[in-house]
């Protein structure tokens, strides 16, 4: 069994096209909880004065994202899935500028069709 679900193999509908689900191993997720940096903070808010995208912010956001759905796709491997069904993103503040990114999904293995 390799360490993650391949990313191919992961979709926000409820079937992966092409496939039959054999087994259900049930809800799957990667947290991550991430705080701003007091430089980050302060660059993003110089951003905001000037207005427009904020870059500073929509890169942490972007990573915590992205390291939040490799937690995610290591999860649904260590409960032997080979594809993620019904994958989504929640997100949460836990305390002012704390932040928790949520991925989750259904941990399913999957078999392709004839």
């Amino acid at each position: 069994m390799s360490g993650r679900v391949d990313s191919s193999m992961v979709t926000t509908a409820n079937e992966l096209p092409g496939y039959r689900i054999v087994r259900n191993f049930g809800i799957v997720r990667g947290i991550v909880v991430r705080s701003r940096s007091v430089i980050g903070t302060l660059g993003a808010a110089l951003q905001t004065f000037f207005g427009g995208n904020i870059t500073i912010l929509t890169n942490l956001c972007e990573q915590t994202r992205e390291d939040a759905y490799e937690l995610l796709l290591q999860h649904a491997a260590q409960h032997g899935a080979n594809a993620v069904v019904a994958m989504r993103y929640d997100a949460t503040e836990v305390m002012q500028g704390v932040t928790e990114v949520l991925a989750y999904g259904t941990a399913v293995q999957v078999e392709r069709l004839p």
